[in-house]
């Protein structure tokens, strides 16, 4: 009995057994109030005379069970717990399938308690909100976001991946790191897409400047269209065919923000083990970690038939921003300080024509869809970006004082005492007397 913990249940049983042996109740009467058949109750009775309380225990009570894990899975498990990475319990379960072991996520947990060692994440209560339901088919909805984070470690910088995930399949579909949210990022990760899979139905995002206008100002064009006229992005969707859905709030695209708390979870553990501290070796690295997502969290799509457009023959002209220009004097036109030629025999002189700036910095001049002029890329980093044209600003900067030139400065900080006002003319003015055909001459009468 030394040592011998007893349960609640064995405890209830003794105490019954124990009074069978003194007759104060009969074996039948035992078995009904311990819930055992009588022949149950009568083999209690008689392991107890033979081993005392302790034959009231299982008799695997002290064995190791068969079930039980190897001690090699075990210390694996346990590397993998105590290393600098820390991983979840589900991600770990996960890394060990990749290697042929097959554990549950629940042995893992056990075995991190065993160990003493805490959760990564705090487990929260359950929030509840109005279920949206998932896209019928693949390329249907794909949805598009930015997740601000530190991929590559605590004293790395902050870099946003721009993502998108197909909504019926909840698989990731492309991927690139941007230092922040910008057009760029957005056209890259549309650019992705588009040639791996195919050009979508609808993208649904947030109601970021990159995509929709914010402003309250209407030109006398968009007034005489009834719409304000898009964003650069939203120009590059409308000629793909791409609808733009915006969301009104986070939880409204809930599926991709919960991708992005997978990433910072998994993908940021999957860079630590993998050594990776830059964002180009990271993009190169998303391929495979897309494939190995799609395993852990694809699901099928409720109807087989994708709905995937094949690319345009000139996706690269597709995602470029539009600016309409007229062709100076001597053929040429000007988008940010370059000069394009129109090397051609005629001439073009006043004519409006489009310059589209590229993803890769090319410049190309067309008019009505036919290639005028193309400059071609500077061998500097380029950045897409909308440009500050008279035709897109929306308010005048406002300058400080530490970009003010330096003739600026001085006209800016003198003001007028008073402001100049014409007097108004006098009574007798001939701009205050009534016009009268009849005090004209007669010989300038009609």
């Amino acid at each position: 009995m030394d040592g011998y913990l007893m349960g609640v249940t064995e405890a209830r049983r003794l105490g019954l057994v124990e009074a069978a042996e003194r007759r104060e109740i009969t074996n039948r009467e035992g078995a009904q109030r311990a819930q055992l058949s009588l022949r149950q109750f009568k083999r209690l009775r008689r392991r107890y005379r033979e081993r005392g309380a302790m034959g009231l225990g299982h008799g695997n009570r002290g064995r190791a069970s068969p079930r039980r894990l190897r001690l090699q899975i075990r210390e694996q498990i346990e590397s993998l717990l105590r290393g600098d990475v820390r991983l979840n319990d589900c991600h770990l379960r996960d890394l060990l399938a990749e290697r042929g072991v097959r554990v549950s996520a629940e042995a893992v947990r056990q075995m991190r308690r065993r160990l003493g060692l805490p959760p990564k994440h705090r487990r929260r209560p359950r929030r509840y909100y109005a279920r949206r339901e998932a896209a019928a088919r693949a390329g249907a909805l794909v949805l598009i976001d930015g997740s601000p984070f530190r991929w590559f470690g605590p004293d790395q910088p902050v870099y946003s991946l721009i993502g998108t995930i197909d909504d019926a399949t909840g698989v990731p579909l492309s991927g690139c790191f941007r230092l922040q949210e910008d057009l760029h990022g957005f056209t890259i990760a549309l650019r992705d897409l588009i040639r791996i899979h195919g050009v979508p139905e609808a993208l649904y995002g947030d109601r970021t400047n990159i995509a929709v206008r914010s402003d309250k100002n209407w030109s006398l064009e968009e007034e005489l269209e009834g719409r304000q006229h898009p964003t650069q992005f939203g120009q590059m969707l409308e000629e793909l065919g791409i609808r733009y859905i915006p969301a009104h709030s986070p939880e409204a695209k809930g599926r991709i923000e919960r991708l992005w708390q997978t990433f910072q979870d998994r993908l940021t553990a999957e860079f630590a083990l993998q050594g990776i501290k830059d964002p180009e070796a990271a993009e190169r690295f998303l391929p495979q970690f897309f494939a190995r997502y799609r395993g852990w969290f694809g699901r099928a799509a409720r109807e087989s038939t994708p709905t995937w457009r094949p690319a345009p023959p000139r996706l690269d002209l597709a995602l470029a921003c539009r600016y309409e220009r007229t062709v100076a004097r001597d053929n040429t036109v000007t988008l940010g300080g370059r000069p394009i030629q129109i090397r051609q025999r005629c001439s073009w002189y006043r004519r409006r024509v489009e310059v589209r700036e590229l993803l890769d910095g090319r410049l190309i001049v067309l008019h009505a869809n036919q290639t005028l002029a193309e400059a071609p890329a500077l061998p500097v980093p380029f950045t897409l970006e909308t440009r500050d044209t008279g035709r897109n600003r929306r308010r005048a900067p406002s300058l400080s004082p530490s970009h003010r030139p330096k003739g600026l400065a001085p006209i800016l900080q003198t003001r007028p005492t008073s402001l100049r006002r014409t007097p108004p003319p006098a009574q007798d003015h001939p701009w205050r007397k009534p016009y009268d055909p009849n005090l004209l001459p007669a010989r300038t009468r009609v």
